[in-house]
């Protein structure tokens, strides 16, 4: 089965390097991916969060959320899989980012971005559906400089939300709000 992934995974990651590759997503892809560096944009993000009454919370769920999923997706789900980066297994693709040398799975990025980004979208819809296309196009960044195979994506998104899921149920029985939707 892992074959059958890692195949369909290459298929995708070879279909965006024919039908996508630019000079201007070259330039482009990289900075995306930068945003999401440790989290950064989204830890930056969280603490002006944190200044507002309204989004608090939000804030909160946002920070609890991006500490789950270090701990569990960077610690300890990349160093159980051992999954070697696309870039580093067909070494010969040019790609615009230095290589990694950290294992693939599941992509930190895009588990950050999707914690942070579901967090803010179910306190705030309408800042929310920007913060959800900025989780996307970090995460589709992962797959365009060839760093992260579509399932290393497709996992990381998955596990943010879930964390994020469960910080919102947990948030809710221990302090519940009055007129906020977390």
């Amino acid at each position: 089965m892992a074959e059958w992934i890692t195949n369909i995974d290459f298929q995708i990651l070879d279909w965006i390097q024919a039908n996508m590759r630019s000079p201007f997503f070259d330039w482009l892809m990289p900075k995306l991916s930068l945003l999401g560096e440790w989290g950064i944009v989204w830890i930056v993000i969280g603490m002006i969060l944190l200044f507002f009454r309204k989004t608090r919370r939000a804030a909160v769920i946002m920070l609890i959320s991006t500490v789950a999923v270090l701990l569990v997706g960077e610690l300890l789900l990349k160093n159980t899989v051992c999954r070697i980066r696309p870039c580093n297994v067909r070494p010969y693709i040019d790609i615009p980012v230095k290589r990694p040398t950290s294992y693939s799975f599941p992509s930190g990025h895009s588990s950050t971005s999707f914690a942070c980004a579901s967090a803010i979208f179910i306190h705030r819809r309408t800042l929310g559906i920007f913060a959800l296309m900025l989780a996307f196009l970090i995460a589709f960044s992962r797959m365009y400089n060839y760093v992260h195979f579509p399932s290393d994506v497709l996992a990381g998104a998955l596990l943010g939300i879930l964390f994020t899921a469960i910080t919102v149920a947990v948030a809710k029985a221990v302090a519940p709000s009055t007129g906020s939707r977390i």
